[in-house]
């Protein structure tokens, strides 16, 4: 067996060779009549009882076996000068077809532990063949399914489906794929999607299969695909101005609440930056350092307030809630920024002070000049000029139209009290 076209040649015929040493370790092998390893050893190990059982006996060394439902012309020993403690065996299968191309033959050794799910089953629904991805699909082991039939693991129903699906395998003589859906051990249902195709084993056509577990993946899928439909509805039907922000600065999606909220129609909100969305504002420094935190991940919700300007100039204090999106823990993907309140859209107006801002709080809680005045240890000449002043900016000729300018023009927070800025970083903060 030195030659190696010889070996070659033989890699394709219905042919076992060997060669094994006096303790009967086998030291070559080879050959095209078993599909796999496992089987030549058995076959290996099938001749040596054998063997053992006749001594040397049998006429001429010659003698037919049957392995596995095949018959085999068994020739041994061929060397009777047993050169160097080692001898030789060929077995020849009897009735074989070698004209059958064998294109599976490797299939059980290479997916073996693969954690696809595989198996071979002949015409009459037996498993010839399992691997424990395969086994672990019905909660048993490969070893207990070798042998059985499939209703001895599938409902009725699905018996018939598989049997159905095996029987087109075999009359169409080519791969199919396609999805199946069965019973898990836990009584929940599953789904799989692989090949069915034919192989040639023992010298029969059957079956094989290969199988990826989907059920984990179509539930999530389902859940995310819910999740988008929710999300949507949310963004749509809520009335809440909301959109989703790039980490640059760009809008991806809006509401239509957006889109009013800043008089543009929907598409030439899309594609907007957010920074052409922002009234100029002492808090627009505050603003970005949040908005890198969130970026960075080194935060992921942020309520913040923002000077928002609309198509025609006109500007609004809106309550902002963003959040990030995306699992990266280094970066997020996408910001969703919500507005929960907003202010009414007005001129753009002086910027007011904090003193200015501060009187506002106080006139809004209720007191007098003088007391504004001692509360801030100001003049009351003092506290008369900025009264004057913030007349004149918000258009308000009273203290109590003052007071309610400051509120809808989100000056004041609405729902704070004791009154104070929209701005303030604190709750008990003033300003």
């Amino acid at each position: 067996m030195d030659d190696s076209s010889l070996k070659a040649l033989l890699e394709q015929l219905p042919v076992f060779w060997w060669e094994v040493d006096e303790p009967w370790q086998v030291l070559e092998r080879g050959g095209g009549a078993f599909a796999d390893t496992r089987t030549a050893q058995r076959f290996l190990d099938r001749m040596h009882q054998e063997l053992s059982a006749m001594g040397h006996s049998s006429q001429d060394g010659r003698w037919q076996a049957r392995f596995d439902g095949r018959t085999f012309d068994v020739s041994w020993p061929l060397d009777e000068n047993r050169a160097h403690s080692r001898t030789r065996g060929l077995a020849v299968e009897v009735d074989a077809h070698p004209e059958i191309p064998r294109r599976y033959a490797a299939f059980a050794d290479l997916v073996d532990l693969a954690p696809a799910a595989a198996f071979i089953r002949d015409r009459s629904g037996r498993y010839l063949w399992a691997n424990h991805a395969y086994a672990h699909l019905y909660g048993t082991t490969a070893e207990e399914l070798a042998g059985k039939c499939i209703e001895d693991f599938d409902a009725p129903a699905e018996a018939a489906q598989f049997r159905a699906l095996d029987q087109e395998i075999l009359t169409r003589g080519t791969p199919v794929r396609h999805t199946l859906s069965y019973r898990r051990p836990d009584g929940s249902a599953g789904q799989t999607v692989g090949h069915r195709f034919p192989v040639r084993e023992n010298a029969e056509t059957c079956v094989a299969g290969i199988y990826v577990d989907i059920t984990d993946h179509v539930r999530a899928t389902a859940q995310r695909q819910e999740a988008e439909e929710n999300l949507q509805a949310l963004r749509d039907h809520s009335g809440l101005p909301c959109a989703l922000l790039s980490v640059n600065g760009r809008v991806i999606e809006a509401s239509a609440a957006a889109a009013e909220l800043f008089h543009l129609s929907l598409p030439e909100l899309v594609g907007r930056r957010v920074h052409t969305l922002l009234a100029p504002d002492p808090d627009l420094e505050g603003l970005h350092r949040r908005w890198k935190g969130l970026i960075a991940r080194r935060t992921r919700r942020v309520e913040t307030s923002a000077a928002l300007v609309d198509s025609q100039g006109r500007q609004r204090r809106a309550h902002l809630h963003l959040t990030t999106v995306g699992h990266s823990a280094a970066r997020a993907r996408h910001v969703w920024a919500v507005v929960t309140h907003q202010s009414l859209a007005h001129e753009a107006h002086p910027s007011l002070t904090a003193a200015q801002i501060r009187i506002l709080s106080l006139l809004a809680e209720g007191c007098s000049n003088s007391d504004i005045a001692t509360s801030l240890k100001l003049s009351r000449q003092t506290v008369d000029y900025h009264l004057s002043r913030l007349r004149q900016h918000l258009n308000a000729a009273t203290r109590p139209a003052l007071v309610a300018r400051a509120y809808v023009l989100g000056i004041l927070a609405p729902r704070a009290w004791p009154p104070r800025s929209v701005t303030a970083a604190h709750p008990l903060s003033t300003v």
